[in-house]
């Protein structure tokens, strides 16, 4: 992406789809369907995990930081509920994700020699304090970065107290098996990101591996998760009762579109002789007889909806049939131009002909 891509996405990202009057190039709007809702809440996986091992590709619904600016603005005036959404997708991701865990721990079940309850406890302590100082070494290197060096330094020092706990353990272990069998790798699955971890694996692999993007962006994404389930019930609760509400609205709506719609037509309609303001109308002396209010045979509740619908479309043919009688007589004049215009051209290359001979 160039520089000037780049700014272009800044802008987007802070002004919207609305920067200079322009539209989106997706002509849509972020309430559309084909617009991702994890992308808007800033949590989809196709976003968070791209360019590593386990990369899904591109999302196929739409990214585009200027419709999240849009929504950002827009969530502020109205709920859209959209973290529900977030979070339906989010669950069926960390739920295969879950399922593909399981099924490589079977895989190191079945290729792995088994050990002995206390062989594998001394080596799944081994495992544990690795872990933990990948973990914070990751986090040490981090607050370095950012500045944070007496933080860094603190985590180091407690980094230096796990190592000599891990040597002791790892020699425990040793001492616990045989020499062919401790120099087998035991491997063992991340619970986070999936990934296989050693026993002999040193620091800097732990390290690259718990701060690395794949492992932080499976951690961003377990904990976006668990925010969103926090109070789900009570979200969807609220989406429901939106929803009536919102129905009701429109039903509201509807229903005084309908009434002014025949109040219009009556008004039209109530002006003939029988008519409801008529002579014999509903609030004259023979309100109730045969020629009585506006619903009488020429009554004042004008056209019905078919009626009007019909006396439309013969007006639509009308005006078809004119205009095809009005081109239909263009194109006979014009060609009646024409054929005049052939037979003088014609007769005056027969007068010059006769004076040459």
């Amino acid at each position: 992406m160039t520089a000037h891509d780049q700014m272009r996405a800044m802008l987007d990202q802070l002004m919207g789809t609305g920067r200079n009057g322009e539209n989106n190039k997706f002509q849509v709007k972020y309430s559309d369907p084909k617009v991702c809702k994890s992308f808007l809440m800033a949590c989809c996986p196709h976003e968070i995990l791209s360019s590593t091992r386990m990369d899904l590709g591109e999302c196929p619904q739409i990214h585009d930081l200027a419709l999240r600016a849009d929504f950002e603005a827009a969530q502020k005036k109205k709920d859209h509920f959209y973290d529900i959404d977030a979070m339906e997708h989010l669950q069926s991701f960390i739920a295969d994700c879950d399922r593909r865990t399981e099924q490589a721990k079977l895989r190191l079940a079945e290729t792995q020699e088994e050990l002995s309850a206390e062989v594998a406890a001394k080596a799944n302590s081994v495992h544990v304090l690795a872990e933990e100082i990948g973990k914070k070494l990751a986090k040490a290197e981090q607050l370095g970065e950012e500045g944070f060096v007496d933080e860094s330094m603190k985590l180091m020092s407690e980094i230096d107290d796990l190592r000599k706990k891990k040597t002791d353990a790892e020699q425990e272990y040793r001492n616990s098996m045989p020499a062919s069998s401790y120099q087998q790798q035991k491997l063992r699955v991340c619970e986070v990101c999936s990934a296989y971890l050693g026993i002999h694996d040193n620091d800097r692999r732990l390290a690259d591996h718990f701060g690395g993007k794949l492992h932080l962006g499976f951690i961003k994404i377990r904990e976006k998760l668990t925010d969103l389930e926090v109070n789900i019930d009570e979200r969807r609760k609220e989406k429901r009762e939106s929803m009536m509400d919102r129905d009701r609205h429109r039903e509201r709506e509807r229903e005084e579109r309908e009434r002014d719609y025949r109040c219009d037509n009556r008004g039209r309609g109530g002006g003939g002789h029988n008519g409801g303001g008529g002579h014999n109308g509903g609030n004259g002396y023979n309100g109730g007889g045969h020629n009585g209010g506006g619903g009488g045979h020429n009554g004042g509740g004008g056209l019905g909806y078919r009626d009007r619908d019909r006396e439309r479309e013969r007006e639509r043919r009308d005006r078809d049939r004119r205009r095809s009688r009005s081109r239909s007589r263009g194109k006979r004049a014009r060609r009646s131009r024409s054929n005049s215009r052939n037979r003088r051209s014609h007769s005056r290359r027969s007068g010059s002909n006769d004076r040459k001979r």
